[in-house]
């Protein structure tokens, strides 16, 4: 076929290329765990002033109780690194022994998720040695102990005598501030009209917050687009959608 031959019959016009999508990929999101980034709001006001009271406490135990992610790891990172602590977890417990060696001769402990624990006994040890030593444990629990069910009379009589502060669901300003700084924390931001009308029309919890922004970066991400009404209201829709398709499940 000739030049003119193609000059006279010009092929189609191609549809214009559509940017590739990219992977929605859960990168490390780096969070500030001082004191200056922790939100203070009448529902944590009480276990915050606890943390900072510190040494001067009524006895050698503290336990925060509270939701997922309200911020009760955060008040403990904030009193281990103000009180030189060891920091355990509930499911570090696996004997009096273990406990004990990761104590080694420090005063002061943190146990995160003490509600975990995985053998009692190295509980009941981690209390009495510290308590000895004349030393402090910060503990953080999703529950109070009485839904533990201890099966030890000793750890239940220690855990029911431990000064216990409670962290209550979050209120609206809070919640604000919460989707604001996770989202700072990833890099991303919303206007205040786009954070209130989110607000209005999320699950109100700690938790639903965190799952909230992970589902705004995820789809800002794979969009290519900022954080607007249109796609917060894409997001908050995707998210009940899946939580009614659990609750199907579940009743099935």
């Amino acid at each position: 076929m000739s030049v003119l031959a193609d000059a006279a019959h010009p092929p189609a016009p191609r549809s214009p290329a559509r940017p590739p999508r990219q992977l929605a990929l859960d990168l490390p999101v780096v969070e500030g765990f001082g004191l200056e980034d922790f939100l203070a709001a009448p529902c944590n006001a009480a276990a915050l002033e606890a943390v900072l009271a510190w040494p001067a406490w009524p006895g050698p135990a503290l336990l925060l109780v509270g939701p997922e992610a309200s911020g009760k790891s955060h008040l403990g990172a904030i009193w281990a690194g103000r009180a030189a602590a060891v920091r355990l977890r509930g499911q570090d417990l696996a004997s009096p022994s273990s406990a004990l060696a990761r104590l080694g001769e420090a005063r002061t402990a943190l146990c995160d998720d003490a509600d975990l624990l995985v053998e009692e006994r190295a509980l009941l040890h981690l209390l009495n040695t510290v308590a000895e030593r004349r030393g402090h444990l910060l503990l953080t629990a999703r529950a109070a102990p009485p839904a533990w069910a201890p099966a030890l009379p000793d750890l239940r009589s220690r855990l029911a005598a431990l000064w216990t502060i409670g962290v209550a669901p979050p209120d609206d300003a809070l919640l604000s501030a919460l989707l604001v700084k996770q989202l700072a924390d990833r890099g991303l931001r919303a206007e205040p009209e786009v954070v209130a009308f989110l607000v209005a029309r999320m699950e109100r919890s700690f938790a639903g917050a965190r799952r909230l922004v992970r589902a705004l970066d995820r789809a800002s991400l794979v969009t290519g687009r900022a954080i607007g009404p249109a796609l917060a209201r894409a997001v908050l829709a995707e998210l009940e959608a899946a939580e009614a398709g659990a609750g199907g499940e579940l009743e099935g």
